[in-house]
């Protein structure tokens, strides 16, 4: 059976998932998110960054990374040399602090051809969930009138999201590509 409700949330999810990426690129303003995946090894256990700090945004260009354990400061430290962030950890013995480097034109395009690659991995997810549900619609015993209205009916929510992903990339593009 042909459900738009379906489609509509795996649908949403891929942009969710695609807003959450987007987040990982700096853009030269500091944002928590970069450091989205980068583990500390605190006593021997991979631990996500968050959760053995906080992290807040003093300055536009400035992360504080104020670990709740004193002795995990020099962990989180290596930790952030390790994730190759492009910029150098400073540690005063309370905080860590992150400063986010001004963008180059060159490093701008980079991370706007991420972006882009990001933009079509979540096109080729739209086309995937589009696939399976056509593959759906024509093994059911649809009649070759309803068969065709939704088939149809994917296909208009397949280009929604296409323009929406795109959408989300000129306004990435826009962001990273302003001084």
């Amino acid at each position: 059976m042909f459900n738009e409700n379906e489609i509509k949330i795996k649908m949403d999810k891929v942009i969710e998932n695609l807003e959450s990426r987007f987040t990982t690129v700096r853009a030269g303003r500091a944002n928590p998110n970069i450091l989205n995946g980068i583990m500390v090894n605190y006593y021997g256990v991979p631990s996500p960054v968050q959760s053995l700090a906080t992290i807040s945004v003093p300055e536009a260009r400035q992360l504080h990374i104020k670990p709740f354990d004193k002795n995990a400061l020099k962990d989180i430290e290596k930790a952030l040399f390790e994730a190759n962030l492009g910029m150098t950890p400073t540690n005063n013995g309370e905080v860590i602090i992150l400063t986010i480097p001004e963008l180059t034109e060159e490093n701008r395009r980079t991370f706007v051809k991420q972006v882009k690659d990001m933009s079509e991995e979540g096109k080729i997810a739209v086309r995937n969930i589009r696939q399976d549900f056509n593959n759906a619609i024509k093994k059911s015993e649809y009649s070759e009138n309803e068969e065709k209205i939704y088939l149809q009916k994917v296909q208009e929510y397949t280009d929604n999201y296409n323009k929406k992903i795109d959408e989300k990339f000129k306004e990435k593009e826009k962001e990273l590509m302003s001084i």
